[in-house]
């Protein structure tokens, strides 16, 4: 498609749009009495409309039955994580029986870690990308010191070569071919939260498992992002939240995949708890661990109901939308984007990957000067993008929510910036 830089145009595509309803399922920030352009659902994801209903179900539940809510619940809390299984399991591409929603991002990650950094004296690494969100590289650094290894020489980054912001997969592959004969674990994010870079999940697990390694995922950025196919991708286990482009509140829940070669492996090595014990025996009280069929019998306590109700109003509007259709009409608004972007070239330079199959809905822009003054220039002018220290503003424009025009209106903004 040849873009056009005119207000005219981007309404056509607005038009254009068969997903264009769904903005209207959600609360757009207004400021002054104007709807902000948001740009931040790589950090967090605007509230769904329904959200407000389906808590309110659960707070009526617990005001008029109290602990029978468990049971005579409208939507049981004893079988709630049943609830969005299948829908989690869609937007992630894996089959039911591998996915559970469950605590938060981080304690799932560790729990993965448990069950599949299995290290020993010749295989004890992990390969990572080298800027990772921080809290994935603090939870490898402290599952490789519980094990007895030190981070320097247990831990492999990955970085970009000299002059270059991204990693070309092509050293990805190269990094797990030099160390397989040591390496335990390739643990990568679906898409890197500083420059947007989606990588190669198949070609990364083929790699992974040619190794003789296991390959595993943070997908906090890519989940609802990205049209992910983690079953037929092999992924060993993958984790991600729920609160960035699934759109299900600060501090949201988070997911888990196992394989289901895996997920029925009862002896695989895990921590347990009493609400991943098999549920038709769960309330008999007696020892003995016996773990629910897949990905449920890593599930510790009790389901968190209100953070799950918000996750689940937001996975039914994926599941209406589709993943598919996100994603194409996501490629497409991104595209749009990177072309206003580019009038701009002059004064900033966009550090994403430009393929479509390299990255997700975000674009990531260094400024060549004073970036932090363009970021606040973008906030007080009504556009919300957000800034990673020390130099990046990153966009991400939302197809659920986000239009073509008000692509248009940023490029409008940073011309008048740019004047002055």
């Amino acid at each position: 498609m040849i873009f056009q830089n005119t207000r005219a145009f981007a309404q056509e595509l607005d038009q254009q749009d068969t997903l264009s309803g769904f903005r209207s399922q959600f609360h757009i920030p207004n400021i002054d009495g104007k709807k902000q352009i948001y740009l931040c659902g790589n950090s967090l994801g605007l509230q769904p409309k329904t959200v407000k209903n389906a808590v309110n179900q659960e707070l009526e539940d617990w005001a008029n039955l109290g602990v029978e809510g468990h049971f005579k619940g409208k939507n049981p809390w004893m079988y709630y994580h049943h609830f969005l299984t299948e829908k989690a399991a869609q937007v992630v591409g894996a089959k039911p029986v591998e996915v559970v929603i469950m605590n938060n991002l981080t304690a799932n990650l560790h729990l993965m870690m448990v069950s599949f950094y299995r290290p020993t004296k010749s295989r004890f690494k992990i390969i990572m990308e080298g800027s990772a969100f921080p809290s994935d590289q603090y939870a490898m650094e402290s599952q490789v010191k519980f094990h007895g290894f030190d981070p320097n020489e247990a831990i492999v980054e990955l970085f970009p070569r000299a002059g270059e912001h991204t990693l070309r997969t092509e050293d990805i592959l190269a990094a797990i071919d030099l160390h397989k004969n040591e390496l335990a674990i390739v643990m990568m994010g679906g898409v890197n939260y500083l420059t947007g870079q989606a990588f190669d999940m198949k070609a990364i697990t083929e790699a992974a498992h040619l190794a003789g390694a296991i390959a595993g995922f943070d997908l906090a950025h890519a989940a609802g992002n990205l049209h992910i196919q983690l079953h037929n991708w092999d992924v060993d286990f993958a984790v991600w939240c729920s609160y960035k482009y699934l759109n299900s509140g600060p501090g949201g829940t988070s997911g888990v995949f196992v394989h289901e070669r895996h997920a029925n492996n009862p002896n695989l090595p895990r921590f347990a708890g009493w609400w991943g014990h098999d549920e038709k025996s769960r309330f008999l009280m007696k020892k003995g661990f016996i773990p629910m069929e897949g990905a449920a019998g890593w599930q510790l306590s009790n389901a968190q109901i209100f953070p799950m109700a918000i996750h689940n109003a937001s996975l039914s509007i994926f599941v209406e939308a589709g993943m598919e259709n996100l994603r194409n009409k996501s490629e497409l608004l991104t595209a749009y984007l990177e072309f206003i972007l580019s009038q701009f070239q002059e004064h900033l330079s966009i550090i994403t990957p430009k393929n479509p199959i390299d990255r997700g809905c975000q674009l990531s822009i260094i400024v060549k000067e004073n970036g932090k003054k363009l970021f606040d220039y973008l906030e007080q002018n009504n556009i919300m993008p957000d800034w990673r220290e020390p130099n990046v503003i990153r966009m991400s424009p939302v197809p659920l929510y986000n239009q073509f025009e008000e692509m248009y209106q940023i490029g409008q903004v940073l011309e008048n910036y740019f004047k002055n």
